[in-house]
């Protein structure tokens, strides 16, 4: 039963997906030629969903629709970060994994190694994974090398000086001498793992980034700090920061963090956000 649960609620998730969502995600299209989903009787029940910050809307949003259809389950939400997807699903602690990134290796090696066959990536959504500054800062654009000299104290991408004071960034006047005020995620994290690998070319952190225990309270860090930066999904954008266009190398256009570019590829930093299920093969 639990299984059916799964794939009933995988299926809505499915349809979900080809629409916008009010969390500004980028939902990807379902693929041409798949049947209409058809409500099932008799279904009820616990579903529990452990891991990302980042889907916590989404999957909020998709519990209540499946809800709509099957009032007699009882779907259980937790959200503290990719990382715990893992575990809880190789432990059978829960049944759905949402993931801000793809499974490590180990991770996987370790689920195969209980049950004998990997687990099922299912991509549900495009998210762009924004770079917030605080709603009054004129910054116009920045590239990948210098974000990377903002947070990491290895500058892997090749910046040729470490970054601390917004004239740093590019800013004058008034900015100029303002010092940088760093925000992100904790290891537990997704996002965390996904902008070290592709903002920090696999570098690492400085040790003066305030690391937050979610994306809204990234966002909140820096809505409440006239000079903070920081990361989280697009999603949590509220009107107090703003996203700042981003360009993979000098000269290159500053492409703004939007679910059309997300969609498109052009976003320096867009991603696929993904919900792992154990699924037996041919099941």
């Amino acid at each position: 039963m639990m299984t059916s649960f799964k794939l009933k609620f995988l299926a809505a998730v499915s349809l979900a997906a080809s629409f916008a969502s009010p969390s500004a995600l980028a939902a990807t299209a379902v693929e041409e030629g798949i049947p209409e989903y058809q409500k099932a009787s008799g279904i009820s029940g616990n579903l529990s969903s452990v891991g990302s910050d980042t889907l916590a809307n989404l999957m909020t949003l998709w519990a209540e629709e499946f809800n709509r259809n099957y009032p007699n389950v009882n779907i259980q939400i937790q959200a503290a970060g990719s990382s715990t997807a893992p575990p809880a699903l190789t432990e059978g602690t829960s049944n759905l994994g949402p993931m801000s990134r793809k499974m490590k290796d180990e991770e996987i090696d370790a689920f195969e190694g209980k049950y004998g066959y990997k687990p099922t990536a299912v991509p549900v959504a495009v998210d762009a994974l924004a770079v917030f500054v605080n709603k009054d800062n004129p910054i116009k654009g920045l590239t990948l090398a210098q974000t990377d000299a903002i947070f990491s104290s290895t500058r892997k991408c090749g910046y040729d000086k470490d970054v601390k004071t917004w004239g740093e960034a590019g800013l004058t006047g008034a900015w100029n001498s303002k010092t940088l005020q760093l925000y992100g995620r904790n290891s537990v994290s997704g996002t965390y793992g996904f902008f070290k690998e592709h903002a920090l070319c696999k570098g690492d952190f400085k040790d003066n980034v305030n690391e937050q225990p979610g994306s809204a309270s990234v966002v909140q860090a820096v809505t409440t700090s006239v000079n903070g930066i920081g990361y989280s999904g697009m999603g949590y954008t509220t009107s107090g920061v703003k996203a700042v266009p981003l360009a993979k190398k000098e000269g290159e256009p500053f492409v703004e963090a939007t679910p059309e570019n997300a969609l498109a590829g052009t976003y320096p930093l867009a991603r696929y956000l993904y919900v792992y299920v154990n699924k037996k093969p041919n099941e």
